[in-house]
């Protein structure tokens, strides 16, 4: 049976290889910055960064760049500007 939470993004093939719990992060960050505005955003994304720190979660740029390929090919239009977006601001986070 389908999971109805679950994101077509994360049965595509291209994040086959991506352990479950990275993705499901991926998830909640993107789920928590829909639609937020640059402050909001910073807000949320914050405490999300240190809770991955936290939890020994990173990322390899190969990583990185299936999992935004795979989120882009599953969203309309207006979702990828948002995910261009939030990809923008989160480079603006300090490290």
């Amino acid at each position: 049976m389908e999971d109805q939470n679950r994101p077509a993004w994360m049965d595509d093939p291209l994040v086959k290889d991506i352990p479950e719990k990275k993705l499901e992060f991926l998830k909640q960050v993107f789920a928590e910055s829909q639609g937020k505005s640059r402050q909001a955003l910073m807000a949320s994304l914050l405490p999300l960064m240190n809770r991955a720190r936290q939890e020994k979660l990173s990322f390899t740029p190969q990583e990185m760049g299936a999992a935004v390929a795979a989120i882009r090919s599953h969203s309309s239009e207006e979702e990828q500007k948002q995910i261009d977006n939030i990809l923008q601001k989160a480079k603006e986070i300090p490290r």
